[in-house]
């Protein structure tokens, strides 16, 4: 299939793909679960360099092959998307190859997609989330995604290299990052019945998950602050960085208890987690 040819296919199959989610969505599966294999790291957005510290060495040092993906970015020049990697760079890391397109096309030949591989870790940057399923979605590069991941590989990703991470995409409308429920709702799905929002509380972002699970209230609801992110290992994460997550699942945490506590009705109720703390997707519970 010619590129021109399959680009307008995968533009088919991202509406089919939405609507067929909708329809899904709708019988509303409980159970959230992680990769089988490999690791994933989610990252809320600004002064992560810690995070991608940890990122690096999951993928097995400095000299492991990494690839950045800047697409979410839009276009922004070439020589702007190799300083973005050389966040990657200037942390230690010295086999960074950056991999870009807006065609699917292009996304889904072998010579576009060799990089992906060998890769051990593979990081995806800020922007816009469509615009990833836009390039990427059903193409080879996708499937090498996934292939990172199987052979035990860490994929990364910060702001709209978080959100792409989740099986619903927040956020994903092509108009405006304020519609939480867009033209655009699968995201990559590395975690499956879940989305993530990014940003949380530096944007006050606390109450605009809520449009999201009054539509698909089966889904868990993930708001990661700046600076801050989750590293998943099959079924579980834990908090990494200087903030906090916000977990949507329907119930209560504290430290201290609920007794006393004046609490919203059971659809509007969150909570927060703080660095260290660990959480269970499939059972939807903090780790004591």
């Amino acid at each position: 299939m010619k590129p021109a040819s399959f680009s307008i296919y995968l533009s088919l199959a991202i509406a089919f793909s939405s609507q067929l989610f909708s329809q899904e969505a709708q019988k509303g599966d409980p159970v959230s679960t992680g990769p089988k294999n490999g690791t994933l790291i989610i990252a809320g957005g600004s002064a992560i360099e810690p995070i991608l510290e940890r990122f690096i060495e999951l993928a097995g040092g400095n000299d492991a092959p990494i690839v950045y993906i800047p697409t979410a970015s839009g276009d922004i020049g070439d020589e702007a998307r190799e300083m973005r990697s050389d966040i990657l760079r200037n942390l230690g890391a010295t086999n960074v190859s950056v991999v870009h397109t807006t065609d699917p096309g292009v996304a889904n030949t072998e010579s576009f997609a060799k990089p992906l591989r060998t890769a051990r870790g593979v990081w995806f940057g800020g922007g816009r989330q469509w615009r990833l399923v836009d390039a990427y979605e059903g193409t080879l590069t996708e499937r090498l995604f996934r292939d990172v991941l199987e052979r035990g590989g860490i994929i990364g990703g910060s702001s709209a290299g978080a959100t792409i991470q989740g099986s619903y995409l927040a956020r994903g409308d092509t108009g405006n990052n304020q519609i939480m429920v867009g033209d655009h709702e699968v995201g990559f799905g590395f975690i499956s019945n879940v989305a993530i929002d990014q940003h949380h509380i530096a944007r006050n972002r606390h109450f605009d998950m809520f449009a999201i699970l009054d539509r698909y209230p089966h889904l868990l609801g993930i708001g990661i602050d700046e600076g801050t992110a989750i590293e998943v290992s099959r079924n579980e994460f834990h908090v990494l960085g200087a903030g906090y997550v916000a977990i949507y699942d329907g119930a209560f945490w504290s430290r201290e208890g609920s007794q006393l506590k004046q609490l919203p009705e059971t659809n509007r109720l969150f909570y927060f987690l703080r660095p260290g703390d660990r959480y269970d997707l499939a059972e939807r519970r903090v780790i004591r």
